[in-house]
């Protein structure tokens, strides 16, 4: 494949860079007034018909600013299975919104024994939802919530997709710790009504794989956006006369850093590729998401390093940066989980 980015992806990056160095109270509204939100959207509806490669770029920029907005929670598991699942109608109904930054959409993936099941623990039983999912982005503020559950009533081990209101009947949500702005909830279902079945065991699949998509996507940004404070910072400050980037081991670790950094984003650009083409992505998500898990937290450990004390500075944008990977690692459900789904992958 080609690892250059179109003319327009590379359109999509500037302007949610501009968008989000602003400095503006609302970052969301200010992605949403670019028409950055709406990029996914079908063309009935006002959007531009575009893809995972585009919501991908978009997330890449969000994730280097480590600015807490919805993009994953809404894009990436929200619109995109949406567009890809849902029939004419229930686009109609949920995405319109998202445009304007009135609706948030969300996914409650993880569950407290895996993180994303293949035969979730979460119930489908007369209509109604039972159940607890962790870790839920935005959940507080979403519109709505797509759920991967069982149907054991089926009697066939069947799965599937549902979409649910999180403040309806039934629901609670609880705030969740988390290392970086973004804010996570634990959302707990006691007979919630279901709204809609979005997809079937293939739409659960497309959900999760979506999600370690944009997960990667965002850790690429926040990776690449780590590696440059750090690249600066050893640049311009000086010991024993000499600036940091002067001393051989420095080097060689801003040199592990990129290496790093450059290996999640070519893998991550691989698997969105892939995904957008409609082709099997299971094996460079695995690695995609291995790298996210593993060593993108490590990376931004040798920076706080390299930092020396104004790495341990909270107000300092690499302490946010940092955060944001951390979280994306548990999203992802830690290395070892997502080294196992690289094992099946490949077997």
């Amino acid at each position: 494949m080609d690892f250059a980015l179109t003319e327009a992806q590379r359109e999509i990056a500037g302007l949610v860079g501009q968008r989000l160095e602003a400095g503006k109270a609302d970052p969301w509204k200010e992605l949403a007034q670019a028409g950055l939100l709406s990029l996914c959207l079908p063309p009935d509806l006002g959007g531009d018909g575009l893809g995972v490669l585009e919501a991908a770029v978009l997330l890449t920029e969000v994730g280097r600013r480590a600015v807490p907005v919805p993009a994953l929670a809404t894009l990436m598991t929200g619109v995109l299975p949406v567009v890809r699942w849902g029939d004419a109608d229930l686009r109609r109904s949920l995405l319109p919104g998202v445009a304007a930054a009135e609706t948030i959409l969300t996914a409650g993936i993880r569950e407290p024994s895996d993180p994303m099941p293949e035969a979730p623990a979460v119930t489908v039983t007369a209509g109604t939802v039972t159940g607890t999912k962790v870790g839920v982005p935005y959940g507080a503020q979403a519109s709505r919530v797509l759920v991967p559950v069982s149907f054991p009533a089926a009697g066939d081990g069947r799965t599937g997709v549902v979409i649910i209101d999180p403040a309806g009947p039934g629901a609670s949500l609880t705030p969740a710790p988390a290392a970086g702005r973004d804010p996570q909830y634990t959302l707990r279902l006691d007979q919630a009504p279901v709204e809609r079945v979005l997809g079937d065991a293939a739409c659960v699949r497309d959900l999760y794989q979506l999600a370690v998509a944009g997960a990667c996507s965002l850790a690429d940004g926040a990776l690449a956006g780590a590696l440059e404070l750090t690249r600066v910072h050893v640049a311009t400050r000086e010991q024993f006369g000499r600036p940091l980037a002067a001393f051989q081991a420095v080097a060689q670790q801003v040199a592990d850093v990129y290496i790093a950094a450059r290996t999640l984003h070519l893998a991550t650009l691989s698997a969105c590729w892939r995904l957008d083409a409609g082709l099997d992505a299971a094996a460079d998500l695995a690695v995609a998401g291995y790298w996210c898990a593993r060593q993108a937290p490590r990376a931004a450990l040798t920076c706080h390093h390299l930092h020396g004390g104004t790495g341990m500075d909270t107000t300092y944008p690499l302490h946010h940066l940092s955060g944001l990977i951390a979280d994306l690692a548990r999203f992802l459900g830690g290395a070892e989980y997502q080294l196992e789904r690289q094992e099946c992958s490949s077997s």
